[in-house]
């Protein structure tokens, strides 16, 4: 029996996790290049936060007259495939969808992607596991780019938020580009954080050669960096100003099938972690929210459809 809809979850007046819909939306079929994914799971981002309470709605980065889809990043099984695709139906995929102004989104059932935006999951991972590893392991991925290889005079690399979802993912990669990293983050963080290879501190002082600032410190994180050192910011909106002569980047995470596959590839050797906290159905998306927003919790919230 084939189904001619599925579920959704969305917001028409973004108000907060009150203000989520689960709705019936067509289903759609697969263009060319194009795969239609049966989603398992689909992690909580905060940035999922700010588009449930019309944070980019607000700076005009949302227009949809509609309705505006929740999530970034699934994992979940081939089901259809358009022309021109070498994917099987029945393929374990995860990957990540980007931008603010779209009316779908990867908390729902099924979602058709660009085959090219996908990575195949390895036999040795699970499909939850495998959805925490797109936006962050990508986002981190691409902080390093920006980082680029150390220089063998001053590769002294201070990540903030060394704890969290990105942050973790750029103490393991960094090292890999000849960074010599310490981790920011709280006390009770410290062997998670030294478990990754790195140095460990709850209290950084100025004079560092880089900081990649998943902490989101902005202009604290920032003062941390040596003259003319580098800075690496997670918030596209508010790229700190460059001072004291002082690369300043800002990274917008984007799909990339490839590097997704590699960083899949660590996570299931366990190179890279994956931590899941709690796994809940769809249907309690907005207690979901709920227990992100409050914070304090090392793993991710991933819903399951």
């Amino acid at each position: 029996m084939s189904i001619s809809t599925f579920r959704a979850a969305v917001v028409r007046t973004p108000s907060g996790p009150d203000s989520i819909e689960i709705i019936e939306v067509p289903v759609v079929e697969p263009g060319p290049g194009e795969v239609r994914v049966e989603i398992a799971a689909a992690p909580v981002n905060p940035v999922d936060l700010g588009v449930a309470r019309g944070l980019f709605h607000a700076m005009g980065l949302v227009n949809q007259p509609e309705r505006t889809g929740l999530g970034w990043d699934f994992a979940g099984t081939v089901v259809a495939v358009g022309p021109g695709v070498d994917l099987a139906a029945g393929t374990r995929v995860a990957g990540l969808v980007d931008g603010f102004d779209r009316d779908f989104g990867t908390y729902a059932e099924q979602l058709v992607v660009r085959a090219a935006d996908l990575a195949i999951v390895p036999d040795g991972l699970d499909l939850v596991a495998a959805s925490t590893v797109p936006l962050n392991g990508l986002a981190a991925a691409q902080i390093v780019d920006l980082l680029g290889d150390a220089p063998t005079e001053g590769n002294r690399l201070l990540v903030t938020g060394a704890a969290g979802a990105v942050g973790g993912y750029v103490v393991s990669l960094a090292q890999d580009r000849g960074w010599q990293v310490t981790g920011l983050a709280r006390a009770e963080d410290e062997e998670f954080v030294r478990g990754l290879g790195a140095e460990f501190t709850t209290h950084a002082e100025p004079g560092w050669d880089a900081v990649a600032d998943g902490a989101v410190l902005q202009e604290r994180g920032l003062a941390l960096v040596r003259d003319h050192g580098g800075f690496v910011g997670v918030q596209p909106s508010a790229k700190p100003a460059a001072e004291r002569g002082i690369t300043v980047h800002v990274v917008v995470t984007h799909p990339d099938g490839a590097r997704l596959a590699d960083l899949l590839a660590r996570a299931a050797s366990e190179e890279l972690p994956t931590r899941v906290h709690a796994v809940m159905p769809l249907d309690q998306v907005a207690e979901a929210h709920r227990a992100v927003a409050k914070g304090g919790v090392r793993g991710r919230y991933v819903l399951k459809t």
